[in-house]
C-alpha cells in the first residue's frame, strides 16, 4: 500500500499498473499532475502477513488540489500474485 501511495505521489504510472492485478487493472491510467499527495494514514489492516495470500488495507490519503485539501478514504483488497502483493480492488462502503 505504501509503495502504491508513493507511486501516486511521484506520478509513477508504470509502477501503479505493474502493482495492479491483471483481472482488474485498467488498460491506461492518467494521473492529475495538479493533485499533490501530502500524507497517508493506514487506518486498519486485515491479514496480509507472511503466510497469507490476501489482505485488506483501510487507508486515508490526503492531497491538495487547486489550493484545497482533500482526502481519499478506501478499503483496498490485495492478493499475492507471483510472490508479490498486488492491488485487486476497493471494497464498497
Amino acid at each position: 500500500m505504501r509503495s502504491r501511495y508513493s507511486a501516486f505521489a511521484v506520478g509513477d504510472v508504470d509502477y501503479l499498473l505493474r502493482s495492479w492485478h491483471p483481472s482488474t487493472r485498467p488498460a491506461r491510467l492518467r494521473l492529475d499532475p495538479a493533485q499533490r499527495w501530502t500524507r497517508l494514514e493506514i487506518v486498519d489492516t486485515e491479514r496480509g502477513g507472511l503466510f497469507d495470500s490476501t489482505g485488506t488495507v483501510e487507508f486515508r490519503a490526503h492531497y491538495r488540489q487547486a489550493g484545497r485539501p482533500g482526502t481519499v478514504d478506501e478499503r483496498s483488497r490485495f492478493v499475492r500474485s507471483g510472490g508479490r502483493w498486488v492491488y485487486l480492488d476497493a471494497l464498497p462502503e
